[in-house]
């Protein structure tokens, strides 16, 4: 049944100061407790394989397949505007990485899988609580149809973690379409590498933009990519309610994907200046910053192609940062318009987004909610009950409503059409702070991995009606609310 998983390490062939050849350290009992099929399918791999022992060994360091060549990555990155030049991969190791069913190049990582060079006196691991995090936010942002890193196992390692207390540990098996970062760019920059500089950008334009080439479109090139690709991101993000929480360059992935889910959230009442993350005391990455702060890392990311620039670029690459505002505000209002019904861009429709999302802040009504009762209303103009019940003054809706009924009025189609495109388009479940530390209380405080579960089934299908599973779409009550959510480091 051993048979090998097919590695094939295109970035343990870059030059040995991308990276350090590391093994992970070995964990004390290993106990496979989820895996995910559908994406390890999607990879080429089959359960049938491993024993589940087995799997369990090599999802936990405890056992390195044939192919692999474990690595922890080299990069630096801006940590809340401040600039560290050496971070790396401190409790991640990249076993190797696997060409999927579709063709594309997969990284395969271990997180929590012991101290690297990089680890800076940290012991590497991770406690059970923020896999279980990271697991259930990536699954939910993909499900959503937002790029996002997956996760493809979870693995009790039979030991405790140290943190504010003792908790149980585990490693997660994280999967991307790379690790490279803004960062990464940033550690060759600060060494004044451009040797590095210029076969790290080579590398990543390969990797992730094979249709552009160096020698044609050149560095200016790759940040155009990475700036549209940027724009399009964050705006997913803001369509969903979604709020990064440390959007240092160090989690800026040149894969266009969301990366490291420490203290993300999904916002319950809708607030522009919402922070969940216990350590953005300053709240530089609030929902509402999170278009000016992508901006800013793309400026680092700029900075750092500085040597690759001739005279010549320098003035388009300018130019490309100067265009990610209108970038963004094209996919941003593209998006909202979709989720109100609309399909035709018109006067005032950016207006009428802006006044509802006042008329949301000032009523403390749910984000999501909101827009989910919406759907109703474009079907039926009478069923606006379950909309205005949203707000703490109802009768604050009315002028809103009207002018909004007026302009689907203008669309193609009739009411049910709008409400089945609106309702794919406008998520009823989403991972709401107070169920998933549910799931983690059950699973640290019991062992009980049952609402894990229950939870990944219902956030696999975001849109859908689900009978018996109502109260996973329901905003916390007070006593629920989640105000701080942590990295887990």
């Amino acid at each position: 049944m051993d048979s090998a998983i097919p590695f094939d390490n295109s970035y343990a062939r870059l030059p040995s100061r991308f990276y350090a050849f590391q093994h992970p350290v070995p964990v004390k009992k290993p106990l496979l407790v989820k895996i995910n099929r559908e994406l390890l399918e999607n990879l080429g791999l089959y359960w049938e394989m491993f024993f589940p022992q087995v799997w369990g060994e090599i999802l936990s360091g405890n056992r390195v397949s044939e192919g692999a060549e474990p690595l922890a990555m080299a990069y630096a990155g801006h940590q809340f505007g401040h600039f560290v030049p050496q971070l790396g991969d401190g409790r991640a190791i990249l076993l190797g990485e696997i060409v999927d069913k579709n063709g594309l190049r997969r990284d395969i990582q271990l997180k929590g899988s012991g101290p690297t060079p990089f680890s800076r006196n940290g012991d590497g691991r991770a406690a059970l609580g923020p896999v279980l995090r990271e697991y259930i936010l990536g699954e939910a942002m993909h499900a959503l149809g937002i790029p996002a890193t997956r996760s493809l196992a979870v693995v009790l390692t039979g030991e405790e973690v140290l943190r504010e207390k003792r908790f149980p540990g585990a490693v997660l098996t994280r999967v991307g379409l790379s690790h490279i970062r803004v960062g990464t760019f940033e550690f060759f920059a600060a060494k004044q590498d451009h040797k590095a500089l210029r076969i790290l950008a080579e590398y990543t334009m390969n990797r992730h933009f094979p249709e552009m080439t160096m020698e044609k479109e050149g560095p200016v090139g790759l940040l155009r990519a990475v700036m549209e690709q940027q724009a399009s991101l964050v705006a997913a993000w803001m369509q969903v309610g979604f709020i990064h929480g440390v959007m240092n360059t160090d989690n800026c992935a040149l894969s266009g994907e969301t990366i490291d889910f420490g203290p993300c959230a999904f916002m319950d009442a809708y607030d522009p200046m919402k922070v969940f993350s216990s350590i953005d005391q300053a709240g530089r990455y609030a929902y509402a910053r999170q278009p000016q702060m992508a901006h800013w890392n793309l400026r680092r990311f700029a900075e750092s192609l500085l040597p690759l620039f001739s005279d010549e670029e320098l003035e388009a690459a300018n130019a490309v940062l100067g265009a990610f505002p209108d970038a963004f505000q094209r996919h941003w209002l593209s998006g909202m318009g979709q989720k109100l019904g609309f399909l035709k861009n018109m006067e005032g429709d950016e207006g009428r987004i802006q006044s509802l999302l006042k008329l949301m802040h000032a009523n403390g009504a749910d984000f999501t909610l909101s827009f989910r009762k919406l759907c109703d209303i474009a079907e039926d103009p009478a069923r606006v009950s379950g909309f205005t019940a949203l707000f703490r003054e109802p009768e604050a809706c009315g002028p809103w409503l009207g002018d909004w009924l007026h302009r689907l009025d203008a669309e193609d189609g009739d009411g049910v059409q709008r409400a089945a495109a609106m309702r794919k388009v406008n998520p009823l479940f989403i991972p709401r702070n107070h169920r998933v530390e549910e799931v983690i209380r059950a699973a640290e405080d019991r062992g009980d991995f049952q609402p894990f579960e229950t939870l990944l089934s219902v956030l696999s299908r975001p849109f859908d009606l689900q009978p018996g599973f109502e109260k996973y779409a329901e905003p916390p009550q007070p006593h629920e609310l989640v105000h701080r959510t942590f990295c887990g480091t």
